[in-house]
């Protein structure tokens, strides 16, 4: 019987610790890298990120493989130990003295050791040893095939599907979750940018509308000298134009074509009705979604709309603009001062606001964190509260926020003086 050297055994044994140490790791880094930052390497060329990527498509083979090589590692590396030990002349306790060290040493240099180096540097570990997973999945096809059937089987009398597998798609929950922790990477503008485009899936354009008594239009039984004014001094470009009530909308006034014909001094009562009847009204039911409404903006062609309730009557106007403003912020923001246009500081810290502004929009841009739920407005917000139409110097606290009615109008609240709670003692050093 042919002997094999001791020094042959030793450089068998150092060999099998090496594949184990890489089995363990290459595990862990291939199970734990980044799989969407792995296809875009992938999809600029890089040639270890395609072999990766190709791995991961069938991770049953892949896991076959390492399995494989791990568990036949595992069972030579003892085995050479004891036929080591036995050629020293080492009784069986050395054998078994060695065998429990050699367990000692595989759990903290073969397993734990590349197991965490794999997942901290999952990238750096798992593009080179695809390029040794390649070869061994096509040498072991055959063994690999035969034990997958065999524990796909096994899965199936336990009524688990082998094909269930997990995507790795993300939802928009998920997605949020990723841009938020993007932060050394991605600006914090750009990162509240991205965040917007994921909400406009869950705020409606009830929630951004313009309220319908702050609908600016004209009233085509005005005097005519008023409407004409009213048309010189308008900033915007579109205009509603209605008999008596809004409700009662003759069409939209697109300002390019009522300058032209001011300038010939051709306009007229009648001329501006026309006008107005080549662009119809378009309409669309509150609750609508914004991701939905902007691509009704864009399969109609169009940047204005009247939301309607289930009763057909008109509750406000959004516009095309307004869904941007979602995503890029408050166009009329004070860049200087953060602030929204509706909000002005006051010299006590408090601050001066036109009660039709949304909550929405004042939690947005002034970083506060009034009720969402519920009215729009904070005028809405403090009618509700108090459960009347209050009168002009009515103070109530919401949440961190003392409030104070200064003005109302037309049964709304039209100005508020808004103090927040936790900045008064510091003030008041």
């Amino acid at each position: 019987m042919t002997t094999v050297s001791n020094s042959a055994l030793w450089v068998a044994l150092v060999v099998l610790l090496l594949a184990m140490s890489f089995f363990s790791g290459s595990e862990t880094a291939l199970m734990s890298i980044n799989r969407y930052r792995l296809r875009h390497r992938a999809q600029v060329g890089n040639r270890a990120a395609r072999l990766t990527e190709r791995l991961l498509r069938t991770p049953d083979a892949l896991i076959g493989v390492i399995l494989l090589g791990a568990a036949l590692a595992n069972v030579l590396a003892p085995a050479v130990l004891t036929m080591i030990v036995q050629q020293m002349g080492g009784n069986e306790r050395w054998v078994f003295g060695a065998v429990l060290a050699l367990g000692a040493f595989i759990f903290v240099f073969c397993e734990l050791a590349p197991k965490t180096y794999g997942v901290l540097h999952a990238e750096r570990l798992a593009l080179p040893s695809a390029y040794v997973y390649r070869p061994l999945l096509l040498l072991f096809t055959p063994v690999i095939w035969i034990a997958n059937r065999m524990a796909r089987g096994t899965l199936m009398l336990v009524g688990l599907s082998a094909e269930q597998t997990a995507g790795h798609s993300l939802s928009a929950d998920e997605l949020r979750t990723v841009v938020a922790e993007a932060a050394v990477s991605v600006p914090r503008r750009h990162r509240q940018m991205l965040v917007s485009i994921l909400d406009l899936e869950r705020v409606t354009v009830n929630d951004i509308m313009v309220p319908r008594n702050e609908v600016s239009g004209i009233d085509i039984n005005d005097d005519w000298d008023q409407i004409l004014e009213q048309l010189r001094q308008t900033q915007h470009t579109r205009l509603p134009l209605y008999d008596g009530e809004l409700d009662q909308l003759i069409g939209l006034l697109h300002m390019k074509n009522v300058a032209r014909e001011l300038a010939r001094g051709k306009l007229t009562r009648e001329l501006l009705i026309e006008i107005a009847r080549q662009r119809e009204a378009y309409f669309v039911p509150e609750g609508t979604t914004l991701n939905t409404q902007l691509l009704n903006f864009q399969r109609n062609r169009r940047r204005m709309a009247f939301v309607v309730d289930e009763y057909g009557d008109m509750q406000g106007l959004v516009t095309l603009d307004d869904i941007l403003e979602e995503i890029v912020g408050e166009f009329t923001t004070d860049t200087a001062t953060q602030m929204h246009k509706d909000v002005h500081r006051e010299a006590d810290g408090s601050f001066l606001i036109n009660a039709s502004a949304t909550i929405r929009a004042l939690n947005r841009a002034m970083h506060w964190k009034l009720p969402t739920e519920g009215p729009k407005t904070l005028s809405g917000v403090v009618v509700e509260h108090l459960q009347t139409i209050p009168e002009p110097g009515t103070a109530l606290r919401i949440g961190d926020y003392a409030l104070e009615v200064l003005q109302t109008a037309d049964n709304v609240v039209k100005t508020v003086r808004l103090q927040e709670i936790g900045s008064r003692p510091a003030e008041q050093k």
